[in-house]
């Protein structure tokens, strides 16, 4: 997806972009590209861009005290990514982003963000709606993590995510819906 486009899609879903706000936009966001297993942002270290993703896809997670990955989200084509708390706070966060497919982003740093409120007010509407959006995916994802059983996790699962994000590695979206790798296995094996 091309740069404009991206940006336009993005920011004009949730409020109206004037001309000078999109010229602010495309000159202040550049471009990012990730190898597959490339850490964008460590656990421990702080988040320096807010993304949106042209290609790819990407898995924000944090390491238990086992030392295994437990994934908390993906971010694949046309959506947002980054360590919200980190770049927002400016302060480390224990949560890492990896680049689980080969990566292609558009990334605004800090300084730039907060200058687009300042610039253009507007964007508080457009943050509200993405804060709102952020906390209802959360609480849905919470509801069906509590209510549903493992076979009724994945199939809500598959049923709302892009065919890419089918594609990346089993471990991560087992570890996403919260159940064992041989489990998912299983349930993908009963839908093929």
């Amino acid at each position: 997806m091309r740069k404009e486009e991206l940006i336009q899609s993005h920011f004009g879903k949730y409020s109206q972009t004037s001309s000078e706000a999109l010229a602010y936009l495309c000159e202040h966001f550049q471009e990012k590209e990730y190898t597959a297993r490339e850490i964008i942002v460590e656990g421990g270290g702080l988040a320096k861009y807010f993304y949106l993703v042209q290609s790819g896809v990407q898995a924000i997670y944090i390491i238990n005290t086992k030392g295994e990955k437990v994934i908390l989200g993906f971010s694949f084509t046309g959506n947002i990514s980054g360590v919200y708390d980190s770049f927002i706070t400016g302060e480390p966060s224990n949560l890492f982003l990896e680049a689980i497919t080969p990566t292609k982003m558009i990334g605004i740093s800090r300084t730039d963000y907060f200058a687009l409120f300042n610039q253009f007010p507007e964007f508080y509407q457009w943050r509200t709606h993405f804060i709102e959006n952020i906390l209802f995916g959360r609480l849905s994802r919470e509801v069906e993590m509590m209510t549903l059983s493992a076979k009724e996790r994945f199939d809500a699962f598959v049923k709302r995510c892009p065919p890419e994000l089918l594609e990346v590695p089993q471990k991560y979206l087992a570890s996403y819906l919260n159940m064992t790798p041989e489990t998912y296995s299983r349930l993908r094996a009963l839908r093929d």
